[in-house]
């Protein structure tokens, strides 16, 4: 069939094998020009591990320290006709371009909260790998099924305390408007949040997995968070999700605390803002990335996901001393250091009080943002003739 894309606000229906395809290799080819990394992972396991930081996390395990990978991810395949989600293509084209270089690659399909898919997973570790030495935990999910309790809950994206007011950008049509959004009205509204996004369902992955004997000597898990400029905050750090980032980082006490004994450690990395599908439902948050890619491009430190988890493991996670591991008073990994160093955002707040329909254009980036927006499903990319029939049918060989 022939695929375009389909959009509803911050979503695209649609997704093409192809370009999804050609968007795994460049970052492939990005992570092979970097060289290997030194004493990186062998053994990983990435949960969330279909689109975003979780795919780029796999993606230089793999191909920048020869690791063998299992991914979990929660994605729809593709049937006759329908094409799949932009994860499912993503994971197709993962796996057959680490067979091609000889690595292992196997995937698992299905809810990432529930204690079925844990308990496949630890089956898959341990008919395979034996042990894990990494665990990257990077779910992005509206919802969650508790797997204890049975309760379904659902985030939501809100101010605390008071409405917030600011600027906007509709990022298809260009339009700088101010937005309105009301504070959240329940408690029960943040509970929600922080049982979605927030750090047990983590806690519950290594527990599990630290129970059933699968976690390697000095194994090391990290999860990601994102902390953004101050007018951001109302929205963002001081809001619901916020509130769920907080509770993730108030998780890694106590997952040192249990891999003491393997002599294991968990981090969280804070990591800089870029065009995700998540990033895009925020609103404020399109206008602010379309002129810091400005600014950022302008001065050469600008990074995409692959190079922010190329980065993330090189020179952080797996440095060849590990007192060089710098971390912040929170004790976070700060790979958002070149977004929030002050020459940038001083840029940034002159741009975004100038910001408007009729200027966009030219003070920002948003032409880059659309195009990252679109290469999420696969689209813009020049070397794929969208007007070809391709076809939609991919299984993940791992899957089936």
């Amino acid at each position: 069939m022939i695929i375009q894309p389909r959009v509803r606000g911050f979503i695209c229906l649609t997704s093409h094998p192809e370009g999804t395809a050609q968007n795994v290799k460049n970052q492939i080819d990005y992570v092979k020009s970097k060289g290997a990394i030194a004493n990186g992972p062998k053994k990983v396991l990435v949960i969330g591990a279909s689109t975003g930081f979780g795919l780029a996390s796999r993606i230089t395990a793999a191909f920048g320290s020869e690791a063998a990978t299992i991914g979990v991810f929660f994605e729809k395949p593709a049937a006759e006709g329908k094409p799949g989600t932009a994860g499912w293509y993503n994971s197709a084209a993962f796996e057959e371009e680490a067979t091609k270089a000889g690595l292992y690659a196997k995937s698992i399909n299905g809810d990432a909260f529930s204690d079925e898919v844990k308990k496949q997973t630890i089956a898959l570790i341990k008919q395979d790998l034996g042990q894990v030495d990494l665990v990257v935990y990077s779910l992005a999910s509206p919802r969650r099924t508790h797997p204890k309790t049975g309760v379904a809950h659902a985030s939501v994206l809100k101010p605390i305390g008071q409405s917030f007011t600011n600027k906007t950008v509709d990022f298809h049509s260009g339009v700088v408007s101010d937005i309105s959004i009301q504070p959240v009205e329940a408690e029960d509204d943040i509970a929600n949040t922080v049982a979605v996004m927030g750090g047990e369902d983590w806690k519950f992955w290594i527990e599990e997995l630290k129970a059933a004997g699968v976690l390697a000597e000095g194994v090391k898990t990290v999860a990601y968070s994102y902390i953004g400029p101050e007018l951001t905050y109302p929205i963002y750090r001081n809001g619901t999700i916020g509130r769920a980032k907080d509770d993730l980082e108030g998780t890694v006490p106590v997952l040192n605390d249990l891999l003491k004994d393997l002599n294991g450690v968990s981090y969280v990395s804070v990591n800089k803002a870029l065009v995700t599908q998540s990033s895009s439902a925020i609103p404020v948050v399109p206008l602010y990335i379309s002129l810091l890619y400005k600014v950022m491009k302008e001065k050469g430190i600008h990074e995409g996901t692959i190079e922010q988890m190329q980065r993330l493991f090189s020179e952080r996670l797996y440095t060849a001393n590990a007192n060089d591991l710098q971390l912040d008073e929170k004790g976070r990994i700060r790979v958002d250091d070149w977004e929030m160093r002050a020459d940038v955002q001083e840029e940034v707040a002159k741009l975004w009080e100038q910001a408007t329909t009729e200027n966009l254009e030219q003070l920002s980036d948003i032409q880059g943002y659309r195009d990252e927006f679109f290469n999420l499903f696969g689209f813009n990319f020049p070397e794929v003739d969208y007007n070809a029939e391709t076809n939609e049918v991919v299984t993940v060989p791992s899957i089936g």
